[in-house]
Parts: structure tokens; C-alpha cells; sequence
């Protein structure tokens, strides 16, 4: 049976989303939501990515959709999760990627407007299940509504961490990532966001910055045997 998916957020991680949604048969895109970006911009950044290269594929803007390789893909412009009509757009599962609603009280919006389950695409700031695949997502069931799929780092370095944890132990250990850029970075010498990292506020394209990290704490999350023997930092380094 196809997944039926929609998509709130069409920031960076949303655009990945989508580009692995249409490449995948058992996934079919039916709606994304985004208040920030109208049609044209959506057509656009989907169509050229900095790093991925131009999308595989055609991309036809329409009245309130996008038309992607013939497929009428609902566009809608909602702030508030409950507001997205999602039961009448078909969206059965909702991948919330806004990185805003990281609760499972503020992700349930979604159930609210018509999803039946929802996956955050970050940690969750509150005790919502976080799963990643290889290591603890045999642990989910069906009566789960809104789960975490954790970091980009936490699904790097948990598998690792099980596959050593279960074969020789793990007594503490200290991690690094080294990371890409993020949009929260300048690219030219200046105060940091909040003004509290300075380092946070060099030119991304000419240092590495080191940068706090949360993936050494996740990992205590989905394997609970590691919990609190895991620290870290990260690298951003131009991609």
C-alpha cells in the first residue's frame, strides 16, 4: 500500500524529503505546507539545489499546487499545523520538518487537521518516541500518533554506538561530527545570532566553527543503556 505523505515545511530538510519521496514507489507526495514561500519560490528551490544538483524530473507550477512529473501535488500556506487540511488533501502520514513543532503537543496539530500519524524530522523537546531504523525501531507500535526520527547526526552515530555497545561495551565515550553549514551561520564576520556563540558568528566559508551537539544525549534515548555515558561537540565545515 502507497504511503500517502505530506510535508510541512519546505526548508531544507522538507526539499530532501520530497526529492527521496519521488524516488520512492511505496511514497506518494499529496500535499506540502509552507506560510513562508509561494508557488514560483517553492518551484524554484525544489528545481536547483546548491548541493544535490538540478531535480530529476519536470516541475509545472499551477492554482495552489505543484504539478511534479504529472503528479498534482497540493500546495497550502497554513501557520498553524491544525489549520492544514490535511484529511481532505489524502495525507495520511505528515513528516513535520518546520523544526518549530517539536513537542509531541505542538506536532499533534497535524492529527487535528486530518493526518493519522506524524513523524518530527529533529529531537524532540519533550519525551515523544524518538526511533531510528537499526537500532530501537523495532520498538514502535501502532498506537503511536506522533513519533521523532531524531538528527542527522543521532542516526550517524547511534547505529554505530549499538553495534559497539553490544559486542564489547561501552564504559564512556566522546564523539565529534564533523557537520555542513547551516542557515544559521553568516557568511561574513559577525555577532552570532543571540550573541552568545561567538565563534558561532566567523564566516562560514572560511572556518571551522565548532558547535554545540544534542546527538551524543539522543543516543541515550533510543539505546537507554548508554544514557549519560556520551558526550560530544560538532565541526561545521563548508560542504
Amino acid at each position: 500500500m502507497v504511503c500517502q505523505l505530506g510535508i510541512n515545511g519546505f526548508g531544507r530538510i522538507g526539499r530532501l524529503v520530497f526529492r527521496a519521496a519521488m524516488e520512492n514507489p511505496e511514497v506518494k507526495v499529496v500535499a506540502v505546507n509552507d506560510p513562508f514561500m509561494n508557488i514560483p519560490y517553492m518551484q524554484y528551490l525544489l528545481k536547483y539545489d546548491s548541493v544535490h544538483g538540478q531535480f530529476n524530473g519536470t516541475i509545472e507550477v499551477a492554482e495552489s499546487a505543484l504539478i511534479v512529473n504529472g503528479q498534482t501535488i497540493q500546495v497550502f500556506s497554513e501557520r498553524n499545523p491544525c489549520d492544514i487540511p490535511w484529511g481532505k488533501a489524502g495525507a495520511d502520514y505528515v513528516c513535520e520538518s518546520t523544526g518549530v513543532f517539536t513537542t509531541g503537543e505542538k506536532a499533534s496539530g497535524h492529527i487535528q487537521g486530518g493526518a493519522k500519524k506524524v513523524v518530527i524530522s529533529a529531537p524532540p523537546k519533550d519525551d515523544t518516541p524518538m526511533f531510528v531504523m537499526g537500532v530501537n525501531n523495532k520498538e514502535y507500535t501502532s498506537d503511536l500518533k506522533v513519533v521523532s526520527n531524531a538528527s542527522c547526526t543521532t542516526n550517524c552515530l547511534a547505529p554505530l554506538a549499538k553495534i559497539m555497545n553490544d559486542n564489547f561495551g561501552i564504559v564512556e565515550g566522546l564523539m565529534s561530527t564533523i557537520h555542513a553549514t547551516t542557515s544559521t551561520q553568516l557568511t561574513v564576520d559577525g555577532p552570532s545570532k543571540g550573541g552568545k556563540d561567538w565563534r558561532g558568528g566567523r564566516c562560514a566559508a572560511a572556518n571551522v566553527i565548532p558547535s554545540s551537539t544534542g546527538a551524543a544525549k539522543a543516543v541515550g534515548k533510543v539505546i537507554p543503556s548508554l544514557n549519560g555515558k556520551l558526550t560530544g561537540m560538532s565541526f561545521r565545515v563548508l560542504p
